[in-house]
């Protein structure tokens, strides 16, 4: 793989620090979008093309622009503005020489962070001040000067810690003593891991061909009117937009789709409950068959889908199978498998020797997968680590005897197979 081509959105400082960085490793070329004013972003975003991810160095910024990189469906990342910043930033505030870190307010991305952080350091809130730009805020810079500038003028606070540059500028032209918290080198570092991370998963995952047959279940038992036959053809055409699939009917009980990244992520992200066939059994008043097939090529996925397809042969209702690479049936998907959480805990805990927000992270894993095989890739995936973190993980839980190792799949065609591994 050649050098990751990051478009590096943020002020000077920001992207010159990201640039001191990349110049020491071969794998990136940084590209600089600066920007001065948060309004700007929205000009450069429309002319900023054929880039493998998008790196945005501040949340605030992003808001603006989200909905677009959301529909243009573009690979980002931003960097976190968590507890970290904020600890940082209170710790400069005491060296500075404040004796006691009261009669403040501050803005971050939310409000949530801002009460843990206090509660961690033993800080009663009563005179410390937030407002927080989170998903559910308005994206508005007035907004958040007004808030500081009426509890400055009512004589509530003394100082502004903001995580807004527009923000700090509009308080210094206002007289009210303030202080930006910067964004920590690490979570600058921690940022292009994930944009290196979210590439190499995206072109590996493009290598994967899936193929989905669908075929009525009993055809000499079907009801005669025209509405069930419409019915299906419908969802499953909605189906395959969703998912940027192409559907191929063969007649009117049956069709097969091919797709490649959307339509195997909707799969994994709805092992456990697949809204697919909740819609069939709804509106369908037939037993559907459904077998989805993974391979390296049309062909191969094809095979393997026709092969998931005979596994629900098993069942009179409507329910769906896949078959990967190796050829190792999954599923029935949509149908909960039963999952010890309190057990897989104790396992996680006190014989891989994780700690507990990893604990919870991986009882959340294998909850959303349905308890279904996955590979480093997968664990790589949901955490949104590198390669190399998730295996260190998946090696304390072989350690412990908390997984095994069930088979292999190979998504692409070269290097070598991935692992698969199961809870034990």
């Amino acid at each position: 793989m050649g050098k990751i081509k990051i478009a590096a959105f943020g002020r000077k400082e920001s992207t010159d620090r990201l640039l001191l960085y990349a110049k020491d490793n071969d794998h990136i070329e940084i590209v600089p979008i600066v920007y001065h004013y948060v309004n700007d972003i929205a000009n450069l975003i429309d002319h900023v093309i054929h880039y493998d991810v998008y790196l945005f160095t501040e949340a605030f910024p992003y808001r603006f622009i989200e909905h677009i990189v959301k529909d243009k469906r573009l690979p980002a990342v931003t960097v976190a503005y968590d507890e970290y910043m904020l600890l940082t930033a209170l710790f400069h505030l005491l060296q500075e020489g404040r004796k006691a870190l009261t009669r403040l307010s501050i803005d971050a991305v939310s409000r949530l962070q801002v009460k843990k952080v206090l509660r961690d350091l033993n800080i009663q809130s009563q005179d410390i001040y937030s407002i927080d730009y989170g998903e559910s805020s308005p994206v508005d810079v007035n907004r958040i000067v007004s808030f500081h500038q009426e509890l400055w003028n009512e004589g509530k606070i003394d100082y502004v810690l903001t995580t807004v540059y527009d923000v700090a500028e509009r308080l210094n032209e206002l007289n009210i003593p303030n202080k930006r918290i910067p964004v920590p080198m690490i979570n600058m570092i921690e940022a292009i891991d994930r944009c290196i991370s979210l590439v190499q998963l995206n072109q590996q995952t493009n290598g994967q061909i899936v193929a989905g047959y669908f075929r009525v279940k009993q055809k000499s038992t079907l009801p005669k009117q025209r509405t069930p036959y419409d019915n299906l053809q419908t969802i499953l055409e909605n189906f395959a937009k969703q998912t940027h699939a192409s559907l191929v009917r063969i007649n009117e009980s049956e069709y097969v789709m091919f797709g490649t990244e959307g339509i195997l992520q909707y799969i994994k992200r709805h092992f456990r409950h697949f809204p697919l066939l909740e819609d069939l059994k709804q509106h369908v008043a037939m037993s559907i068959d459904i077998g989805f097939g993974l391979g390296l090529n049309a062909k191969q996925a094809e095979t393997h889908a026709r092969i998931a397809l005979d596994s629900c042969k098993q069942s009179p209702k409507t329910c769906c199978y896949l078959v990967n690479e190796q050829q190792e049936t999954i599923g029935p998907i949509g149908v909960k498998k039963h999952v010890d959480t309190a057990k897989l805990y104790q396992a996680l805990i006190h014989k891989a020797r994780l700690n507990n927000e990893t604990s919870y992270h991986f009882i959340d894993f294998i909850t959303l997968r349905n308890n279904e095989p996955f590979s480093s890739h997968d664990v790589a995936d949901y955490y949104q680590v590198t390669k190399r973190s998730a295996e260190r993980t998946i090696n304390k839980l072989l350690s412990g005897n908390v997984i095994k190792i069930v088979g292999e799949e190979k998504p692409y065609t070269r290097g070598r197979p991935r692992k698969l591994y199961k809870v034990e």
